[in-house]
């Protein structure tokens, strides 16, 4: 338990401190949210914990796969933003694009996978 609240704090402070620099630099602050810092402290989480390489390795590959949706949802939501949409409806028709673009591309790997 004490681990799993140590996780929680890392994590929160990180997001803390994300928000604290996009407060004072939009830029710098969307730089920082970039980064990989939550697959980064899932690894480490993951050697701590005692992972085989082997866990670690597919772990850092499914974060590959989840890239191109991630990336859709981020595309998205600049353009509803930009178009000036509301946050609350942006994130949302973002997470539905994001959703329908990770199904259709677990579709095609299945669909590649059988070829």
């Amino acid at each position: 338990m004490t681990a799993f609240l140590i996780k929680v704090l890392s994590s929160a402070v990180v997001i803390g401190i994300v928000t604290e620099v996009a407060r004072r630099s939009v830029t710098y602050g969307g730089v920082i949210a970039a980064l990989p810092l939550v697959s980064l402290l899932s690894l480490i989480w993951l050697v701590q914990q005692g992972q085989s390489k082997t866990e670690v390795t597919m772990f850092v590959k499914s974060v590959l796969y989840g890239l191109p949706a991630t990336f859709f949802l981020v595309l998205i939501l600049y353009i509803l933003l930009n178009q000036g949409v509301s946050v609350f409806i942006s994130v949302l028709l973002a997470g539905g694009c994001w959703w329908i673009f990770w199904t259709i591309q677990q579709q095609v790997g299945l669909f590649i996978g059988r070829l």
